[in-house]
Parts: structure tokens; sequence; C-alpha cells
């Protein structure tokens, strides 16, 4: 009986040690199953990561916007563009000189700003009259200058916005004002309001006098983009300088002097990045960017300054409606 006992005992204590090294065994396979799962979840990590980040694996474009609103509008929209497709997107801005936008350039301050053909080539080139009135003809001349200061410029959007000679209807009516023809030849008593750049610009005092014969540099005055219109419409001026697309004209029932003998040229908005920015992120970055122009055209441009110049909407909120009705947001 004390054998059999014992027996039973030790078959217990068996029994016990059974049963510990399975749930040992068990442990370890749930060990290992929980460690798998584990290493899963932080490839399936890694791959998003990866996936999520290859658009930003470069340097900042860092956007550099003029002080007027269509700068500014069209800033945001290359911007929120590109960010809607994983770029790293900084807004600069560089105020209302080209010269100033040129030195951001070269001192890695900007590394893209949205450009106007015709007008950048002429300031490059020394106002020697080379733009014409086809957007690709004048793009191809602006790269040669580009060239020497590490600069590319990519395709020019449909958009077009040159100087526009603006008059009151009742300036036009009293003077007898349709096209800018009709200016005295010495300026009479206008008096012209313009940017800072009118009496260099070929595309205006200098272009008035070369093509047309009027000069009105005797009475001019200075005045920041955006106060231009405001000088109009108080009186202080007779004739304006503005863009071709501000919402104004037509809200404010203006003259737009016809320019009759073709003295502006092709001033599409044109992108225009660093040599740098196009090498770190090559054809795919181009061919966004070109998308993205591509939507731009005059009519719509001529709104989103209305939404701005009358509206007195923010650029930022603009360019997210006009990024989100063009589909130009991110395709994943």
């Amino acid at each position: 009986m004390k054998i059999s006992r014992l027996l039973v005992a030790l078959f217990a204590v068996l029994a016990l040690l059974a049963g510990a090294c399975g749930d040992d065994d068990d442990a370890d396979v749930a060990s290992s199953g929980d460690d798998t799962d584990e290493a899963a979840t932080e490839a399936e990590t890694d791959t998003e990561t990866e996936t999520e980040t290859d658009a930003a694996d470069g340097p900042a474009i860092r956007i550099g916007a003029q002080d007027f609103g269509e700068s500014a509008i069209l800033a945001e929209i290359y911007g929120q563009a590109l960010e809607a497709n994983g770029y790293s997107v900084e807004q600069v801005s560089v105020g209302g000189f080209r010269d100033v936008l040129l030195g951001a350039f070269d001192n890695g301050e900007v590394n893209f700003s949205p450009e106007y053909a015709a007008s950048m080539l002429e300031f490059l080139n020394g106002n020697a009259g080379e733009a014409t009135g086809d957007a690709d003809e004048t793009v191809e001349l602006l790269q040669s200058q580009l060239d020497s200061v590490g600069l590319v410029a990519l395709e020019p959007a449909p958009a077009v916005d040159t100087n526009a000679f603006v008059v009151t209807q009742e300036t036009a009516d009293e003077q007898g004002l349709a096209a800018l023809s009709d200016l005295p030849a010495d300026g009479g008593d206008l008096t012209l309001g313009a940017p800072q750049d009118c009496e260099t610009n070929p595309f205006c005092i200098p272009g008035l006098q070369d093509v047309y014969g009027v000069d009105l540099s005797g009475d001019f005055v200075p005045l920041d983009a955006g106060l231009v219109a405001d000088a109009l419409e108080a009186g202080e001026i007779q004739v304006g300088v503005l863009f071709s697309t501000s919402g104004r004209i037509a809200d404010e029932g203006w003259v737009l002097l016809e320019d009759d003998m073709d003295m502006l040229a092709a001033d599409n908005v044109t992108p225009v990045v660093s040599a740098e920015l196009e090498e770190a992120y090559g054809q795919e970055l181009i061919d966004l960017i070109n998308e993205i122009s591509a939507a731009i055209d005059t009519d719509t441009l001529t709104d989103l300054n209305r939404r701005f110049d009358i509206d007195k909407e923010d650029a930022d909120d603009i360019a997210a409606d006009f990024i989100t009705e063009a589909g130009l947001g991110s395709e994943g």
C-alpha cells in the first residue's frame, strides 16, 4: 500500500511538472507570436513613413512672394499644391523689386518664385527689348539670361498679366482717351501713378516714349503697387498703372487704355526655380509645377485678384479654394 501511495504521489508530481513545461512552451509560442506581430507592425509603419516622405526627401521649397496681392496668391497656390503632394514648403516675403528677389535666390533665402516672363527678361537684359508677344519664345530668351545666375524658367502659365494703363471714365471722357496713342505727347496735365520701377521698365515710361512718343515722366508719382488704384480713385493721379488682371478695373468701371501699337509683350506667369532645387527633386517636381501652372489662365487669375482686392479675402483661403476646384491636391 505504501508503494502504491508513493507511485500515485510520484505520478502527481510528474503531471504537475509536465503541465508547467507545457505552460512555458505555450508562453514561448505566444511570445514569439507577439514578437512577429510587432515586427510586422513596425515594418508596415516604416513602409508607410517611407512612402509619405519620399516626395519630401530633399530641401524645403522656399517660395519668394513679392509685395502685391497677385504674387501672394500665386505663391500660396504653388505652395499649397506642393505641400498637398508631400513637399516641405516655406513662404518668404521678398519685397517688390527684382534685384531683391535675385539677391534672395543668390543667398539661398528662396529657391522658387512665380515670375513674369517678359518683365523678368527685360530686367535681366538691361531693357534690350527682346521680349515678344510669343510666350514660349520669350521664356526661351529668358532662360538664356537665367543660365548665368543658376536659375531655371519652367513652362509659362496661360495667364498673362501685363501693365495696364487705366483712367477713370470721367478722365477718358474729358480727355478723349481710349488708347495709349490718345495720350498727349507732353503728358498734358495728366499725373501718372505707378510702381517705382516704371521709370526704367520698358513696358512703362520708357515704352511710352519709344513706342508712342508720349512722355509722362514730368509728372510721375512712384507708388507701391497696392496703392495705385486707391490713388486713382481719390483723384490724386489721372493715369494709373495697374496689373491687367486687377479685379478693380471692371469693378470701378475704369477705362483700360488699348495698347494699339503693341508695346506690351508676353508677360505670362512663369515659375522660376534654382538649378539646385531642380536637381534635388528632378522631373517629378518639374512636372507637378507645370501641371499647376497649366491650370492658371487669365480669367481665373483676374477672378482670384477680385476676391483679394474687392472682397478682401486672404490669399491662403483663395488659393485653397482654387486648388480644390482645379483638383491639384494629392491623389493619395
